[in-house]
C-alpha cells in the first residue's frame, strides 16, 4: 500500500533523510520509530505531500506521491504532531468545513461528522470553541478530521501526544480497530504503544532505516522493544562515529 524507495531530502547541505526504503503492506499498522531528529516527520510530510523529496520515489495505493499528489491526498488521512486547527470555530463547525473541503456534502457529510464525533469522544464538546479545548481534545479533533472521508491510508504523527492515560489507552484501542479497515503508518516516541498497537516496525536513525520487520522478528528473545531500540541506535552511532 505504501512503497518508499531511496527517498532523500536535503535542507541545504544537510540530509534529513538519506536513501530511505520501506514498504507498508495493506491492512497493517506499522510503527515508525526513531530518536528526535531521525527523519520521521520529514518522511511523513513527504508521503503526505507537504514536502518534496530531493530524490527517490514514493507511492501510495499505486499512485506516485510526486506526480499524482491530488489523487494521493484523496486516499490518505494525515495527522501531524501539532494539528493546525482554527481556534475561532466550534468543533462541529470545523468538521463541517473540513468535510466540504474533502468533497462531503449534505447527508453524507452529516453522517460522517456524527460518526467521527462519537468515534473520537468529541460529542460532549461539539459546540465548544476549538481554541478553548485542551491539547488532548485538539488531538482528538485532528484525528476526527483525518477520519472524515474514510481514507484507506492513515499517516499519524504522534497521535497520543498530550492525552491523559485514559485517553491514551482508548486511542490505542481505536488505532487497533482502525487497523482492521485502514493501512496505518504510526510515528510515536512511546515504545510500549508500538507493542500494543502495531504489527510491524520501521526504525530510522540519522535519516536512514536501521531495522524493519514484524515485531516478533525484530526483537531477540527475552529483550523488550525498548532494549532492542536502544541497542540498534547506539550500535548505529558507534559504527558511524
Amino acid at each position: 500500500m505504501i512503497h518508499v524507495s531511496k527517498l532523500t531530502k536535503y535542507y541545504g547541505d544537510y540530509a534529513a533523510v538519506r536513501n530511505v526504503s520501506f514498504d507498508v503492506p495493506q491492512g497493517q499498522v506499522v510503527g515508525f520509530l526513531g530518536p528526535n531528529g531521525a527523519g520521521k516527520s520529514t518522511t511523513m510530510r513527504i508521503l503526505a505531500g507537504y514536502l518534496t523529496a530531493s530524490s527517490g520515489k514514493a507511492t501510495i495505493d499505486g499512485l506516485d506521491v510526486f506526480w499524482q499528489p491530488v489523487e494521493v491526498r484523496r486516499r490518505i488521512g494525515y495527522m501531524p504532531e501539532s494539528c493546525p486547527l482554527y481556534p475561532e470555530m466550534r468543533v462541529v463547525e470545523y468538521l463541517r468545513f473540513r468535510a466540504g473541503i474533502k468533497g462531503l456534502h449534505g447527508g453524507d457529510a452529516k453522517r460522517r461528522i456524527e460518526y467521527v464525533l462519537g468515534r473520537c469522544w468529541l460529542t460532549d464538546v461539539r459546540r465548544q470553541l476549538v481554541g478553548t479545548l485542551s491539547k488532548g481534545y485538539r488531538q482528538r479533533v485532528g484525528l476526527a478530521d483525518v477520519l472524515l472521508n474514510n481514507p484507506p491510508v492513515l499517516i499519524l504523527d504522534e497521535p497520543t501526544a498530550g492525552l491523559d492515560p485514559g485517553q491514551i489507552r482508548e486511542t490505542r484501542k481505536l488505532i487497533r480497530e482502525l487497523g482492521q479497515q485502514h493501512t496505518i503508518l504510526l510515528s510515536t516516541h512511546i515504545l510500549s504503544e508500538v507493542e500494543v498497537t502495531c504489527d510491524s516496525a520501521i526504525i530510522i536513525n540519522r535519516g536512514q532505516v536501521v531495522a524493519a520487520g514484524r515485531l516478533a522478528d525484530l526483537k531477540p528473545q527475552r529483550q523488550s522493544l525498548e532494549e532492542m531500540f536502544i541497542d540498534l541506535v547506539e550500535r548505529d552511532a558507534t559504527v558511524k562515529a
